[in-house]
């Protein structure tokens, strides 16, 4: 792999594991079939796992590649790429929001009614309680965003639970991860509120400073 399309070796990269994002990655060697990358061993992902990689593609965008996790030494991991890098706009990874309401359908099951944790035009993070869903599950989401309801249909990548124990036994906490490939006029609507919501937390930032 060129030079000028992946990173040089000791550069910082991000990776997505298993619908968490870890920003900062280093790359410890890089060729055109795969590349070996070192963080935190809690991070690392498991043998066998399929993970997303983006880096920089300055002015475009970044470049996005799958990758198949081959082996892993402590906080080491060697990937083998699958394909080949894509430029893709910086803009569709760009996350925000927090605490809007979202209502989950499931074929044959009672609509769940939970909130977004974070969106962005390709994903969604949201929380449920007592709600059965898993990775592989198609999902109808209706997101409310400030004046706008956008409906969604997406697969779940990734679902967590975790049930209430202190001070006595409570509900199921879900955490559920989605992809969805929205029509242009969702996206748009998605890329609004999120752009005004990270001007909102900027604004804040800079006024308690």
């Amino acid at each position: 792999m060129s030079s000028s399309l992946f990173p040089e070796d000791g550069s910082r990269i991000e990776m997505e594991a298993g619908g968490e994002t870890h920003p900062g990655v280093r790359v410890v060697a890089a060729s055109a079939a795969a590349v070996t990358v070192s963080l935190p061993r809690a991070q690392v992902p498991l043998a066998g796992a399929t993970v997303t990689l983006r880096w920089s593609a300055a002015p475009r965008g970044r470049f996005v590649v799958s990758a198949a996790v081959a082996a892993v030494d402590e906080n080491r991991a060697e990937l083998r790429l699958i394909g080949e890098p894509q430029i893709s706009q910086s803009r569709l990874y760009v996350r925000g929001g927090g605490g809007e309401p979202v209502v989950m359908t499931r074929p044959d099951l009672p609509d769940a009614i939970g909130w977004i944790h974070d969106i962005s035009e390709r994903s969604v993070r949201a929380h449920f309680t007592d709600v059965e869903v898993r990775p592989g599950h198609e999902v109808a989401l209706q997101v409310q965003l400030g004046p706008d309801v956008v409906d969604l249909t997406g697969t779940v990548i990734k679902a967590s639970a975790m049930r209430q124990q202190v001070p006595v036994r409570g509900p199921l906490s879900v955490e559920m991860v989605a992809l969805y490939d929205p029509e242009e006029w969702q996206a748009k609507i998605i890329r609004r509120y999120v752009m005004r919501y990270q001007l909102l937390m900027r604004t804040k930032t800079a006024e308690s400073a």
